[in-house]
């Protein structure tokens, strides 16, 4: 991994800083490089890739820390950066999903449309029709979103502006939701009005309006509150279920796969094309402060060491909370500015369970005992989730303030495709865990005792799917929202920079009025994903965020 230290700063002005080193930081240096202008990328920790990290923690065994998937990488950085010239190998899954249940049946899915049809008929022959059409009207929801990621939101000009800056503010603006209203009508007036449905609904009402198998609900269910404190019924939350089809591998629609290397591949890929293009990245390079000139424009970055480093333009990969309340000093951002960041939803009740292990599970409802994998391995393998009211009973305990009971885990095994990233024969295992809320009610994440009572709690039920799971566990590690905030950055442990509700997304994120990914302080960027179009392993933010900046610096 990239390791170089700032030791080795130049001391010179830079036309752009980029504050953290995750791959929307990366993105964004990389096309700002591109565009002919001095860059400098400065990481806190001593690895790149922010969230999408790969770590030997354990001996021999390579973990994708927090993100473990990928499909949301956006295309055009993928053609335009030369990602798979730069290292990007992906490895698609096929089955893609696997939900095993109590009573010994089980679901997998996957691109194949005849393997669907065959498992759904399992629980449901009215299901196993509708399926196909579920998914192809997500699709077609997804093709009406896709052009918004890659835009910038159609933003009014804030401060003082020239006639040309308004006359062009104005022309964008225009042929934006033109584009828009074009497209809607190409949607047309039914998948117009289902689309107003999906985005406004609990999941719970989408799902049980398609489909009537409690187990099929539930594997579906995930997807619309995977990292996110909601329930299945929460208002909103049916959007999410978009993830389903979102994304790509490789041109295949909705495929998700695993990184050759882990996801901190995604990152590496990213940077070499950055490096490539003229950009400088630095490691242990924590920022400590935003530098202003008479409190209205940018002039640099303070080092934790003390060290100034001078720059034209900033763009913060951190938090939309870490740069404009804890970056910025006092006093230089409008109140009303920096109260709308403080009252962004930051909560989290993500865990996440990075495990090396001697042997691949064996699911009791497989009937199989084999140490080569099979297709209930490749996928992501959906526990603790039989049902809808099983989803929602795990985050009603979250609610009242404790870790839920029965969690709900999806488990991946990168490793079964990924023969670079364990020792032969052992195996590395992602459980993304919900629903682990900041603050117990019943103990503190800092106690080692109530951690490890939680992650055998975990690995208990999983015993039930897969007896004998706890006995291949070699070691594990745990990231629960307060190491996701003090390891990684993420304000409140939130994966996505921010919450991902209605009231939180394209013309308000970060917040209204200041979705272009510029600030009320001149100079100062938001290139992560609290920026437009939000998280995931995505790029969108980074690049959307260098076009803006290269936009205005023309201008000067």
């Amino acid at each position: 991994m990239w390791r170089r230290s700032f030791s080795t700063l130049p001391k010179k002005k830079w036309d752009a800083v980029v504050i953290g080193g995750g791959h929307n930081g990366l993105t964004a240096a990389a096309y700002l490089a591109r565009g002919g202008l001095s860059v400098a990328v400065l990481e806190r920790r001593h690895v790149i890739g922010g969230a999408a990290v790969t770590e030997e923690i354990v001996p021999g065994f390579k973990f994708s820390r927090c993100s473990y998937l990928q499909s949301l990488l956006r295309p055009c950085i993928i053609r335009e950066l030369e990602l798979g010239r730069h290292g990007l190998k992906l490895l698609k899954r096929s089955p893609s999903s696997f939900t095993p249940c109590l009573d010994g049946r089980y679901l997998l899915l996957g691109p194949d449309q005849d393997l669907n049809h065959s498992e759904i008929s399992k629980f449901s022959k009215h299901d196993a029709h509708a399926y196909p059409r579920y998914e192809k009207q997500l699709e077609r929801f997804c093709g009406f979103m896709d052009p918004l990621l890659d835009a910038t939101p159609p933003e009014s000009l804030q401060g003082a502006s020239s006639f040309n800056d308004k006359l062009s503010n104005k022309m964008y603006k225009s042929a934006f939701w033109a584009r828009c209203l074009r497209q809607a009508v190409s949607l047309g007036h039914k998948d117009m009005v289902d689309f107003m449905d999906l985005l406004l609904a609990p999941a719970s009402k989408v799902l049980n309006n398609w489909f009537e198998s409690d187990v099929l609900k539930a594997t579906l269910a995930t997807d619309a509150v995977i990292g996110s404190t909601a329930s299945v019924h929460t208002p909103g939350s049916g959007y999410v279920l978009l993830h389903h089809v979102m994304g790509e591998t490789d041109g295949e629609k909705g495929i998700w796969s695993y990184v050759e290397g882990g996801m901190g591949s995604v990152s590496m890929a990213i940077a070499n094309a950055a490096k490539e293009a003229g950009a400088e990245i630095f490691t242990n390079a924590e920022v400590s402060e935003i530098l202003t000139e008479d409190s209205s424009i940018v002039k640099g970055v303070l080092l934790a060491d003390g060290t100034r480093v001078e720059s034209s333009a900033i763009l913060s990969n951190a938090t939309p909370y870490r740069t404009y309340v804890e970056l910025v000093p006092t006093n230089v951002l409008p109140e009303n500015f920096v109260g709308a960041i403080k009252n962004s939803d930051y909560s989290s009740a993500t865990t996440k369970i990075n495990l090396a292990v001697d042997k691949l599970p064996q699911f009791q409802c497989c009937n199989t005992n084999h140490s080569s994998p099979g297709p209930e391995h490749f996928g992501t393998i959906h526990i603790g989730a039989e049902s809808m009211d099983e989803v929602h009973s795990a985050c009603h305990d979250s609610e009242n303030g404790l870790p839920s009971r029965r969690p709900v885990i999806e488990m991946t095994i990168p490793s079964t495709l990924d023969n670079t990233i364990s020792p032969p024969g052992k195996h590395v295992i992602n459980l993304f865990i919900q629903y682990t809320p900041y603050k117990p009610s019943d103990g503190n994440w800092e106690d080692p005792t109530y951690r490890e009572a939680f992650a055998q709690r975990c690995f208990k039920l999983i015993d039930e799917y897969a007896p004998g799971f706890s006995s291949s566990i070699i070691s594990y590690d745990m990231l629960t929202p307060p190491d996701l905030e003090r390891e990684i950055g993420l304000t409140g442990g939130n994966i996505f920079h921010g919450a991902m509700g209605l009231d939180s997304l394209f013309l308000m994120r970060p917040v209204k009025g200041w979705s272009n990914y510029r600030s009320p302080l001149k100079g100062l960027y938001l290139c992560g994903s609290g920026a437009h179009p939000g998280g995931g392993v995505m790029g969108a933010p980074g690049r959307n965020a260098a076009h803006v900046v290269l936009q205005d610096l023309k201008r000067i």
